[in-house]
């Protein structure tokens, strides 16, 4: 099977290109098949790397993404300040952010939702790793923020992400993402067991309403929903990771 992935459907200008992943095309076996692109859950790190280099390969890509280590909150690596250490370690972080060709934005996900920026002059692009944790604590607003371009301007996408019929939180969980966006709601249907289900996109769109950000356009898909598609967490448990990636082309330059 060919490594496969999806082109997001954004009126992005020509210079700014992305992709996400699916989890088929890889040499992972068991829960982590088989494309797997996290070196940090339990998989075996060669089998990480040739997932990667098959990526590469596949997709062209003009380097190495600069892989984070997330950690559900709101730091936003900028790969222009050090380009010399780029690739050379995990910075810990649950965003990026460039304005060079070639230095490629990376996210890894398994549920929580990946969200590209780009600006309509097509000279900067971001991603950011939004959980629930991170909306809560404001990744998205601090992206936008990183990119230091007008809201107004940018463009984002919603990738792939558990859906709204999958997502089951607790009540702190509701409240606590409330208290920082209270017209939020509406995002939360309570179920039988008490508790609620919550609309991850929504939320982040809720988000990128509130600093300015208005042509939001997003994949629909859910990881939860489609096993032979997309690692799941809430699904699967100990699973693989896929990728959301964004860049600028060195070609257009």
């Amino acid at each position: 099977m060919p490594v496969e992935w999806l082109t997001p459907d954004w009126p992005a200008p020509a210079t700014v290109r992305a992709l996400s992943t699916l989890r088929g095309g890889g040499v992972s076996i068991g829960r982590y098949a088989s494309l797997n692109l996290g070196e940090h859950v339990r998989d075996s790190p060669e089998a990480v790397a040739e997932n990667r280099h098959r990526l590469r390969v596949a997709a062209a890509l003009p380097a190495e993404p600069s892989w984070l280590a997330q950690v559900h909150g709101v730091r936003i690596a900028d790969l222009d300040v050090s380009p010399a250490n780029v690739e050379a370690a995990d910075p810990t972080a649950d965003g990026a952010v460039t304005r060079v060709p070639g230095r490629i934005c990376a996210i890894l996900t398994a549920d929580c939702l990946p969200v590209l920026l780009a600006s309509e002059a097509g000279d900067a692009v971001a991603a950011a790793h939004a959980g629930w944790r991170g909306l809560a604590a404001g990744v998205i607003e601090a992206a936008v923020r990183a990119l230091d371009v007008a809201p107004g301007s940018l463009l984002a996408w919603l990738g792939p992400a558990i859906g709204p019929g999958h997502f089951e939180v607790g009540p702190e969980v509701r409240d606590e993402l409330i208290r920082g966006d209270p017209g939020a709601t509406g995002a939360f249907s309570p179920n039988a067991r008490g508790r609620f289900m919550a609309d991850l996109p929504g939320l982040a769109r809720r988000r990128l309403e509130g600093v300015g950000v208005t042509r939001i356009y997003a994949s629909g898909e859910c990881t939860h929903a489609q096993a032979g598609r997309y690692f799941s967490h809430r699904r699967d448990g100990e699973t693989g990771r896929q990728a959301t990636l964004v860049w600028l082309d060195p070609a257009s330059t």
